[in-house]
């Protein structure tokens, strides 16, 4: 291996590194993944956990100047085709070999930002947060999947988009109660914290549904080496989705809902197996 090749793959190690050690569920889904897929979708998750890190974890920081000198040093990685942040390296490898456009970087950073703001959010910069926090995450995934085929990229995106929101908007009540304490979020549209009530959550539940199915139908026309991976992803969400509809508001408000990790395991055989003999 030349000099040049063994920074590129030590690089994205690092990536791979992260992601095993930030996300069990995430780390499993790429391991179902063909592996001609996986240093990519590692390259793209090490950089948006890194980024998420910033905005939620570093409160004794100032994390504005910590997300512009990322954003910064980002985008220099991504013009210069090297940086010796091996997270931004790798991510940067992935930017170029899967022609990710940069108005995906952007709305992603964009969401991130709006993470350090005092903001009450309505229906359009709800939207917004989710498209550029989630939906894009899931399109840097797709442009990886549908890299040999443009057409199939642009048939997908939407059901892609679908997955990304269905995903966040679990995420949102599934944290609801560490957003609000720890950070003063409350993502849901009009909803204030204090008066969280099964109306609110019935509404909320109702649109996640129809995410997860428009969501369905797309990962049934993903490649094949892409579809297990997606689709013990989309397991895993809607396990955690129906644990957290059979809990009441006050639960989700004084608790984080969680999957076991042998649940998750359980998940992973379920699906390869599924998939493979076409049960599912």
């Amino acid at each position: 291996m030349d000099a040049i090749k063994l920074f590129d793959s030590t690089s994205l190690e690092c990536s791979k590194l992260i992601t095993q050690r930030y996300s069990t569920s995430f780390s499993l889904g790429i391991k179902s993944l063909d592996k001609i897929f996986h240093e990519p979708i590692y390259g793209i998750y090490g950089f948006v956990r890194f980024a998420d890190e910033i905005v939620d974890t570093f409160h004794d920081k100032d994390r504005r100047k910590l997300l512009d000198t990322f954003k910064a040093e980002t985008y220099k990685a991504i013009e210069e085709k090297i940086s010796f942040n091996p997270v931004l390296h790798a991510f940067q490898l992935v930017i170029h070999k899967y022609d990710i456009g940069l108005d995906l970087v952007e709305a992603f950073l964009k969401s991130m930002a709006m993470d350090l703001e005092d903001l009450v959010y309505d229906k359009a910069t709800y939207e917004e947060y989710i498209y550029g926090s989630a939906e894009v995450v899931g399109l840097m995934c797709l442009k990886v999947f549908c890299k040999d085929d443009p057409k199939q990229y642009k048939e997908l995106k939407g059901y892609a988009c679908k997955l990304g929101a269905a995903f966040q908007k679990v995420n949102f009540l599934r944290d609801m109660k560490s957003d609000f304490e720890e950070r003063g979020r409350v993502y849901f549209p009009g909803l204030e914290y204090s008066k969280f009530n099964e109306l609110a959550k019935t509404q909320i539940e109702e649109d996640i549904e129809k995410d997860f199915q428009e969501a369905l139908i797309g990962i049934k026309k993903l490649p094949e080496g892409a579809r297990t991976g997606v689709y013990l992803a989309y397991k895993y969400y809607r396990s955690l989705f129906n644990k957290i509809r059979d809990c009441s508001p006050e639960t989700i408000s004084s608790m984080r809902v969680r999957i076991p990790n042998s649940r998750k395991l359980s998940l992973l055989v379920g699906t390869y197996f599924g998939t493979k003999l076409g049960l599912e």
